[in-house]
């Protein structure tokens, strides 16, 4: 179910990957628990769907327990953390909360350097966004 939702979300069939990523979610919290990385993942994903229908306080939702739960059970410095922390940022950014957007967008791209490395391609993709948004804030 859940590969057939990542097919129709790379097609774009937004309505179709919805339906199955909320059974895939709701599924997961049944069996594996709301703190399991898996769980987390299927929120995620989610979140990624309501953010390209723009549904931004849905997305926000989601991303906001999904950057809790993973700073409690993988820690703070964890990669699916530190991707989820710069997801919410992208989501602040899109709903106009630029100043919230950087201090995250900071925050997560410097932790990323840290853990990862400043040539990972996740610290380099989210470093270009942040460098992106820093421009929107001078202009």
């Amino acid at each position: 179910m859940g590969n057939l939702a990542v097919t129709y979300w790379n097609q774009g069939r937004w309505d179709e990957a919805e339906k199955l990523q909320v059974q895939v979610m709701e599924a997961r919290k049944e069996k594996l628990g709301s703190h399991h990385p898996d769980t987390l993942t299927s929120m995620a994903n989610l979140a990624g769907t309501y953010w390209n229908q723009g549904r931004w306080d849905e997305a926000e939702k989601l991303q906001v327990q999904a950057v809790e739960v993973s700073k409690e059970k993988l820690g703070s410095h964890h990669p699916n953390t530190l991707k989820s922390m710069a997801n919410l940022a992208v989501t602040y950014q899109s709903q106009g909360r630029l100043d919230e957007a950087d201090v995250l967008f900071a925050q997560a791209v410097m932790l990323m350097e840290e853990t990862m490395g400043s040539q990972h391609p996740t610290t380099i993709h989210f470093r270009k966004l942040r460098l992106s948004l820093l421009e929107a804030l001078k202009g």
